[in-house]
């Protein structure tokens, strides 16, 4: 009896589970890119990285991402744009977003992979502001690292190698354990991310490389249901 109850339980928690990430799936809110290229749709995660999402949004209900451009085309690595737009000036902003790579990842959040979205930034890891990038593989390589508890860290392993013993705050100073912060993910229009991956590129603007040759304009950004 105690054996079928486990199970039952087991099977009811499962159930509880799946159904609860349904919900934050369905609930997680949505934005649409219409682009001259086609409509992307993306998803974002509130729970996972409140204020770069926040931030996201804000610039989505200002119009900021209208009438820019994916100024940065990269295929096998990643299409870039919300910065400038068709005459290539750039787009005044906000202040910057704090880094939250490394606990939205903590937290269960995404990695760079495949689809998608993440915030671009120069080498100070708190640079963001309104640009994005679209992952179109698997780039581990900007995966942010997350610092084991303690003080100091015990142990600690990055790029095959282990340290032992390191003090937090030498960690926490070390702009590339920080990575990029991944804050959603394509729902609906990856052919068309594919589509602007592909896309011939060369010199644009200030720009001396990877510019699509047939300009990409997102001629509006929407926040969906």
């Amino acid at each position: 009896m105690t054996t079928v109850m486990q199970r039952r339980s087991a099977a009811l928690a499962l159930s509880l589970g799946l159904a609860a990430g349904l919900a934050a799936a369905q609930d997680a809110p949505k934005v649409k890119f219409a682009t001259t290229a086609g409509d992307i749709v993306v998803e974002v995660y509130p729970d996972k990285a409140p204020k770069t999402v926040e931030n996201f949004l804000q610039y989505v209900n200002d119009k900021h991402y209208n009438g820019t451009i994916f100024h940065r085309v990269i295929d096998n690595f990643m299409i870039q744009g919300g910065g400038f737009d068709t005459s290539y000036i750039q787009k005044p902003t906000r202040p910057a977003v704090r880094h939250e790579g490394q606990e939205a990842l903590a937290k269960g959040g995404p990695k760079n992979v495949v689809g998608t979205l993440a915030m671009a930034r120069t080498s100070d890891p708190h640079s963001a502001t309104a640009q994005f990038f679209i992952n179109v593989k698997d780039n581990t390589s900007l995966d942010p690292v997350v610092i084991p508890p303690g003080d100091p860290v015990p142990r600690f392993e990055y790029q095959g190698r282990v340290y032992e013993n390191v003090q937090r705050a030498q960690l926490l100073a070390s702009p590339q354990l920080y990575g990029y912060t991944v804050f959603g993910k394509v729902v609906s229009g990856m052919d068309v991310v594919n589509k602007i991956k592909a896309m011939p590129t060369g010199a644009g603007g200030p720009f001396g490389s990877d510019v699509p040759k047939t300009p990409v304009v997102i001629t509006s950004a929407t926040v969906v249901k």
